[in-house]
């Protein structure tokens, strides 16, 4: 059966599917079978048995997550004083801020401008860092808008 997972608690090592039935099922880490730890959100596909998912898998892993921050950091590095990056990962108000401040940056001497610069350059930094998974999570899923 396919599924997606509502909820999961390290401390307790068990969690929460929601099935493709609409039921919701109990399971306990020890029936997981991937090599990473189960997440909310992660699509997977289990057998149900008395009432309980056993022998999950990671039905989908997440392949969003390179092609957009590989892009996003190149966005960050060569246009990201312009806040491109921040347009591409759907952060608009975040976005025009950094081409504004960038923009009228110049009447003050260009500090503001270098400003947003570095910002731009931190972020480039940042994203490169982060995993694949970590960036999925934080910047596309939970909509964090800086660092």
């Amino acid at each position: 059966m396919k599924g997606k997972i509502l909820g999961f608690s390290e401390e307790h090592r068990t969690g929460v599917i929601s099935g493709s039935d609409a039921a919701r099922y109990d399971f306990e880490l020890e029936q997981w079978r991937g090599d990473a730890q189960p997440k909310v959100g992660n699509n997977v596909d289990f057998s149900v048995s008395d009432g309980k998912a056993e022998s999950i898998y990671l039905d989908s892993p997440v392949s969003t997550g390179s092609s957009k921050k590989i892009a996003a950091a190149l966005f960050a590095f060569f246009l990201g004083a312009f806040g491109a990056h921040k347009f591409y990962l759907g952060y608009t108000k975040q976005g025009v801020i950094m081409l504004s401040v960038f923009i009228l940056g110049f009447i003050l001497l260009g500090f503001p401008s270098m400003i947003i610069g570095i910002i731009a350059f931190i972020e480039f930094i940042l994203y490169l860092v982060k995993t694949d998974e970590d960036f999925e999570e934080i910047y596309v899923t939970n909509k964090k808008p800086w660092f």
